[in-house]
């Protein structure tokens, strides 16, 4: 079996990171497509396993949480009565902790928006934070019982609701409804209400659509299986916190919360243990 050269992988890797397509990855670098799916969940695992190892004991102050939407295989509607009893087809959600100081994302889970999904991302967001902070998400109803549930006094939480005007379908496939008011709601200690805000994780949420090219709406790049979208947000999420500066902090966000003490490169990243073969 052939392997790519590294100087070949870590090509595909920046174009992967930077929002190309599979496709065009072929067209610019030659790699067959199945290739460069092959070697995109490779990377997506050893991401995972490198910010598991470097994603503990970390110290926040003000938190926020959201929830991105995607699907996989097809849209809700398309399913099938027997698809829509396979957790891994249809609509999913990408749940993303983000810290609003540093910018690092400590913790993301994808699944249905369902309470079962939202205890596993918090539960696994609370072995990784081991401070006391104040944690903001959006109204969703799952989040007040399971945040009390994981955190218990550990947090300062609040929820911030925003209520939209009622727009044309038309208007609300291509661009946001209008906001007319943001209420705001304490649910558990005492949050201060000036940092009661998700702003910072809904741009998250623009750079993930920007940088992952499946999750581009209208188009055909959507993601045909779960595992495959899950390495795809895993690679994406390493870059964003260990190798992208960001252009606010001017380092990365891994540096600016004291995770790792300098900028990671492509060599960096496949120089920590050797990747699996890839045709």
């Amino acid at each position: 079996m052939n392997k790519l050269k590294v100087d070949k992988q870590i090509l595909v890797a920046s174009m992967l990171v930077e929002g190309n397509s599979i496709r065009s990855i072929e067209r610019i670098t030659g790699v067959n497509r199945n290739t460069v799916m092959n070697l995109g969940i490779t990377l997506g695992e050893k991401a995972r396993e490198l910010s598991d190892s470097f994603m503990n004991d970390i110290k926040c102050n003000l938190l926020q949480v959201d929830e991105i939407w995607c699907f996989v295989g097809k849209k809700k509607k398309n399913l099938t009565p027997q698809e829509k009893r396979q957790n891994e087809l249809g609509d999913q959600y990408i749940f993303v902790a983000l810290d609003a100081e540093t910018k690092l994302v400590p913790h993301f889970d994808i699944g249905k928006r369902t309470m079962q999904t939202t205890m596993r991302f918090l539960e696994e967001l609370e072995n990784r934070v081991n401070s006391k902070f104040q944690l903001t998400t959006d109204s969703f109803p799952a989040y007040a019982y399971a945040v009390e549930s994981v955190f218990g006094k550990r947090v300062d939480y609040a929820q911030l609701h925003k209520h939209y005007a009622e727009t044309p379908e038309s208007e609300k496939r291509y661009s946001p409804a209008n906001i007319i008011r943001i209420s705001r709601k304490l649910i558990l200690g005492e949050p201060d209400p000036k940092h009661i805000s998700t702003s910072y994780v809904e741009r998250q949420n623009l750079t993930m659509r920007m940088q992952m090219r499946r999750l581009t709406r209208l188009t055909n790049a959507f993601s045909k299986r779960l595992y495959s979208l899950y390495c795809a947000v895993s690679l994406h999420f390493f870059f964003y916190n260990f190798m992208r500066i960001h252009q606010s902090l001017r380092c990365s966000p891994a540096q600016e919360a004291g995770v790792c003490r300098h900028l990671w490169n492509w060599k960096d990243f496949f120089n920590t243990s050797s990747l699996k073969q890839v045709a």
